[in-house]
């Protein structure tokens, strides 16, 4: 059995360009996926808190077929002023939907809650959607605490606090011929784990210096109240053509990718939200295609962490490191040299879209 190609991250797609636009001092940001030339979209909302834009249009039975771009913002659902940033620039460019007055862009979007950390005052506006436009490229992905990433956090079941910085990450996959990108900011209310060992990497800090368990704590009582706080949203993009009840499929298929390393998963105090955009070209078989989608999500979930930096007050799980405590699974192939009773450190391969985890915190590896 052949591995899976990784490749770089998302605009890896052909016709699929990114743009970041951010206030680090407020800590919140928007991050525009482009597809120019229109994309049959689907969408996937699993989570019981969505701050949603346009999804209806995304379903199968409903008339338009196409996206032009999708926006992922902060600022809960101020953020999505965003989008009308977005419709103008591309409608200045005379990208969108032929009508017998006016040339519509179609622009979905999501937005997740990063009010608790910078300013609460500052969120996107339309300013910043067009910035965020005006700087796609389809070159690398910038990944952490950029765009849609600028206020992620994780692990926020003793409070905001106890929690982690977390940020925006890409990935994609080659499927024969097919690119399977997706980028994902990751504003989870839950742990994010190894998907292989289940070992986690990211979650409340408790007092002894470890990672604590949040479906534990949930289960023995010791959550604090959880508030609508939180929320995972993405794209992933298909090379390839698929129908709009194909793509609604992937995306759906693709949350496969949250649920094996963030838990839990699609609460109610989190909006979980996943777009696909398929750019056509080859046909694409939809389950080929959904399983991609997961892997390209699972790794972009993973990368938002490994990249984010330390920012308001919260540290970053890289410069975090905690001890190892009866942890099973398999060791690294890429170990650490380190005395006797020190903690493991996880080493991530920086080549695209590789992710070689030992059992430990973080290393720049």
């Amino acid at each position: 059995m052949t591995d899976p190609v990784w490749l770089s991250g998302i605009t890896d797609v052909p016709g699929i360009r990114v743009g970041h636009a951010h206030d680090l001092q407020a800590l919140t940001g928007v991050t525009a996926v482009l597809a120019p030339d229109g994309a049959v979209v689907g969408v996937a909302v699993e989570g019981s808190a969505p701050g949603t834009r346009e999804t209806d249009l995304c379903r199968p039975c409903n008339l338009v077929q196409q996206a032009h771009a999708v926006l992922l913002c902060g600022g809960s659902a101020f953020g999505l002023a965003a989008a009308h940033g977005a419709m103008r620039w591309l409608e200045e460019r005379g990208i969108g939907l032929p009508t017998g007055y006016a040339t519509v862009p179609i622009v979905p979007a999501a937005v997740l809650y990063d009010l608790g950390v910078g300013s609460a005052q500052v969120r996107p506006d339309e300013a910043m959607g067009y910035a965020a436009c005006e700087a796609a490229t389809d070159g690398p992905v910038e990944q952490g605490c950029i765009g849609a990433g600028a206020g992620c956090t994780v692990g926020k079941a003793l409070g905001m606090d106890r929690a982690v910085k977390s940020g925006i990450g890409t990935a994609c996959v080659k499927v024969g011929a097919v690119a399977v990108g997706a980028i994902v900011a990751v504003n989870a209310f839950g742990d994010v784990r190894d998907p292989a060992t289940g070992r986690i990497l990211a979650g409340p800090r408790g007092e002894d210096g470890t990672y604590l368990d949040t479906t534990a704590l949930l289960l023995q009582g010791a959550a604090g109240r959880p508030l609508a706080e939180n929320t995972t949203i993405g794209v992933v993009a298909v090379g390839g053509s698929l129908s709009k009840e194909g793509a609604n499929k992937v995306a759906r298929m693709a949350h496969d990718g949250l649920a094996r390393t963030i838990s839990p998963i699609h609460t109610m105090f989190d909006g979980d939200t996943l777009f696909c955009l398929a750019i056509g070209g080859p046909e694409v078989d939809v389950t080929t295609a959904g399983v991609a989608a997961a892997l390209a999500v699972e790794r972009a979930v993973l990368n938002a962490v490994r990249h984010a930096a330390s920012m308001g007050g919260l540290p970053a799980a890289r410069a975090w490191s905690c001890p190892v405590k009866d942890q099973e699974g398999p060791v690294s192939s890429n170990p650490v040299d380190e005395p006797a009773g020190a903690a493991r450190l996880l080493v991530l391969d920086s080549s695209p879209g590789a992710y070689s985890p030992p059992r430990g915190g973080w290393d720049d590896g």
